[in-house]
């Protein structure tokens, strides 16, 4: 019999549910785990060699737990007490990491080298101010061929590329086809597929005058073709003109060719969906969910090495789960507070 797993749910303002049993008992994990009283998790996040080893990034820095989520510890270095919003591992050398803080916290761009044990500011641009008061780090995607290759997104202030490990950023500001300058300033989340060809994906909640949309490129970010997911993709609610907003995408591991996003009609919004391409974004089908969701599809994960399991979560609570790549899906008995994250781990016990 094959193990169950581990699965944690990261919320705002709640902590973290950790289940190990498929969802039918869950834990909510506190002060008595060393997590501190409603922590505020933004990203949940495994080291790829070792699944015991879980990075959650909060609104007092990043805890590290070695225990698959039991237990936690907070780090005492340089992101203390920063909001951090997105942790990435790079897949090749994984003792390379990066976090992106933000609001309330100033945006900031962390490096670590040492597997988290420490970490370093990076320089990079972003503004002060925006439209929805402070900036956020939404947003870190580590090219999986190429890991001096980072790219980062920023709500709202756009995207950001280093091409030398993280020692620079420079500002992106050519997505739009045929040169205009129409920078996307609200970026939600970031892709990258290994190919062939590879190709980066950018989910933005608009900028630059254009609704929300979904972004490709296929030659490192030189041109970018929008999908127009507002007129293309079927409409999954209207609310004062608003209509299909995405928030979350994961690419299978197993196929890079497969990718899924989640939308919602706006945010929080009444309604959400997730959408499968089999084809590197060429075509996108709508995936049925057993019960309709409660507000928009916030984050999507795919574990690494199970690629038949994928579980998507709405922004009010509604975690939902497919053991068969997609086609079929499950929503859980336990509803939760706000989604921010879903993490899947291979049970190792005892944890």
């Amino acid at each position: 019999m094959t193990s169950p797993g581990v699965l944690l749910i990261g919320m705002m303002g709640q902590g973290i549910y950790r289940t190990l049993d498929e969802g039918t008992s869950w834990k909510r994990l506190g002060l008595n785990d060393g997590l501190h009283p409603n922590a505020m998790v933004h990203a949940l996040v495994a080291d790829p060699r070792d699944p015991n080893i879980v990075f959650c990034g909060c609104d007092k820095g990043i805890y590290r737990s070695v225990d698959q989520g039991k237990t936690w510890e907070l780090s005492t270095t340089l992101v203390a007490n920063h909001h951090i919003w997105c942790i990435a591992i790079d897949p090749i050398n994984p003792d390379i990491m990066f976090a992106g803080a933000g609001a309330p916290s100033v945006p900031a761009m962390f490096r670590s080298k040492d597997a988290g044990k420490t970490w370093e500011k990076r320089p990079m641009e972003a503004a002060e101010t925006c439209a929805i008061g402070v900036p956020q780090v939404t947003a870190i995607a580590i090219d999986p061929t190429d890991s001096q290759t980072i790219w980062a997104g920023i709500e709202v202030d756009g995207l950001r590329k280093s091409t030398d490990g993280g020692e620079t950023f420079e500002t992106i500001t050519n997505q739009i086809p045929n040169d205009e300058y129409y920078p996307i300033d609200d970026i939600h989340n970031i892709a990258i597929t290994v190919g062939p060809p590879s190709t980066i994906f950018v989910l933005s909640g608009g900028g630059g005058g254009h609704a929300p949309d979904l972004w490709e490129s296929i030659n490192n970010g030189k041109t970018w073709k929008a999908f127009n997911i507002r007129d293309n993709f079927p409409c999954i609610g209207d609310i004062n003109g608003e209509r299909n907003y995405p928030r979350g995408i994961a690419v299978d591991p197993g196929d890079p060719h497969t990718i899924f996003i989640s939308l919602g009609d706006t945010t929080p919004g009444h309604t959400g969906a997730i959408f499968r391409s089999k084809d590197t974004g060429n075509t996108w089908e709508p995936l049925d969910l057993p019960v309709s969701p409660n507000s928009a599809l916030w984050t999507v994960n795919i574990p690494p090495g199970n690629s038949n399991k994928v579980f998507t979560g709405s922004r009010y609570g509604y975690v939902y789960q497919s053991d068969d790549g997609g086609n079929t899906w499950a929503k859980l008995w336990r509803e939760c507070s706000e989604i921010s994250s879903i993490l899947w781990l291979p049970n190792t016990p005892p944890f």
